[in-house]
């Protein structure tokens, strides 16, 4: 393993793992988002790093990551709009009166 390649695949473990702890704890859908959000910033920084590593004179692994930020913000849109209209409809964002959307 590069030297350069171990303090990326630290950084981007890191992110999934706080990601997973944070959208796997959270009952606010917003929170929910965020630790999602991590957990795509953590996959992405490793990719990053592992096509860096394997493939350092291609640009093709920049593809990548506009996907993955595209699915980011894509996400994100969604998710908050998603939120608005239940914050607005119901007066919380919590996930456990999501129960009553079920009918």
């Amino acid at each position: 393993m590069t030297p350069e390649l171990f303090p990326a695949l630290i950084t981007g473990a890191a992110l999934f793992g706080i990601g997973i702890y944070g959208a796997l704890s959270q009952t606010n859908l917003v929170m929910l988002l965020m630790g999602v959000e991590l957990i795509l910033a953590g996959a992405m920084v490793n990719l990053v790093a592992f096509w860096h590593h394997l493939h350092p004179d291609t640009p093709a692994g920049q593809m990548f990551v506009l996907i993955v930020m595209t699915v980011m913000a894509v996400e994100m849109a969604v998710g908050f709009g998603v939120a608005i209209a239940r914050f607005r409809a119901i007066g919380s964002v919590e996930m456990e009166e999501a129960a009553e959307l079920k009918g």
